[in-house]
């Protein structure tokens, strides 16, 4: 597994990143279990594990965490990266009326906070901007995220699901650099390559991550079965699987797109870095466009 940064003044991550927001879907969340998907993750060379305050209906970061207050020096082997300012309709805060975002200094703060709790460190290695919130005064937020990583809080911030107008105008008030748009991207879900997202990822040198890089799971529904056909002969051709292939799209693409993966199944977690193997040239990366587009480029 080789490591890459995610910009000149960001984290070196892994190539590929763990999800964590399904952990507490598993009927399985004891300790031991969520030891093993770290373990697993570790074993393959995948230190990093990609978190937000809202997971689990609040509860993802504090299951991980307790791995972390068992084994303190589990902390020293991986890079955290967490996300805020969805404010969840929930049990734990029974007074909201409304799923919002709040991109306001305080809740900000309080929120990073909350997760450095949770997961049992005293800084994070990025931390994200979850929404794009219309409410968003960027002189605010922006002072906020400075602050984060002036007090030691985090070593870097981000962004996510932004397009390139929103990430400007936050950046635009910042003097630390945003160091990723942490996006959806797979063979179904192509736009960020032709909306400027992308785009801006490359010119600002910072590299995208890759959310629902399976479009969960719906690459291989019924309704997609050419693209299925294709994915399925390129991957018998190099003795991999489909999934791995879809992975392997991505990180062919130049920007250095990194996959967050979610699965609770420890095999499949084991196979991760399988994906690192796929070759494609451009002519079967264009193919892989093609058959999930339905049609051929313009």
């Amino acid at each position: 597994m080789y490591r890459l940064s995610l910009h000149a003044q960001g984290p070196e991550i892994s190539r590929l990143v763990y999800g964590v927001w399904r952990i507490a879907d598993d009927p399985d969340t004891s300790d031991a279990h969520v030891r093993a998907k770290i373990d697993a993750c570790l074993e393959q060379g995948i230190s990093s594990f990609d978190h937000a305050d809202i997971y689990g209906d609040y509860s993802c970061e504090a299951l991980f965490g307790r791995a972390i207050a068992a084994d303190p020096a589990l902390r020293q082997r991986m890079e955290l990266i967490s996300k805020c300012d969805i404010a969840l309709m929930s049990m734990r805060y029974p007074k909201r009326r409304v799923k919002f975002y709040d991109t306001s200094a305080a809740y900000i703060t309080a929120q990073v906070e909350t997760s450095l709790r949770n997961l049992h460190t005293d800084y994070l290695d990025a931390v994200l901007i979850h929404r794009p919130d219309p409410l968003m005064d960027p002189q605010e937020t922006g002072a906020a995220l400075d602050a984060l990583i002036d007090d030691g809080k985090t070593r870097s911030v981000g962004v996510s699901n932004f397009m390139p107008w929103d990430t400007e105008l936050l950046q635009s008030a910042m003097r630390h650099p945003l160091v990723t748009n942490q996006i959806e991207i797979n063979p179904l879900e192509r736009s960020a390559f032709t909306d400027g997202r992308i785009a801006q990822a490359q010119r600002l040198k910072m590299a995208p991550m890759a959310w629902s890089p399976l479009a969960g799971g719906q690459l291989f529904a019924s309704e997609h079965a050419p693209l299925q056909e294709v994915l399925g002969r390129i991957a018998n051709e190099q003795s991999v699987q489909m999934s791995e292939v879809a992975i392997g799209w991505l990180l062919a693409h130049p920007a250095q797109i990194v996959p967050v993966l979610g699965t609770n199944n420890i095999d499949r977690i084991s196979r991760l870095h399988t994906a690192l193997a796929v070759q494609l040239d451009r002519e079967t990366w264009f193919e892989i466009w093609t058959a999930a587009a339905g049609q051929e480029v313009p």
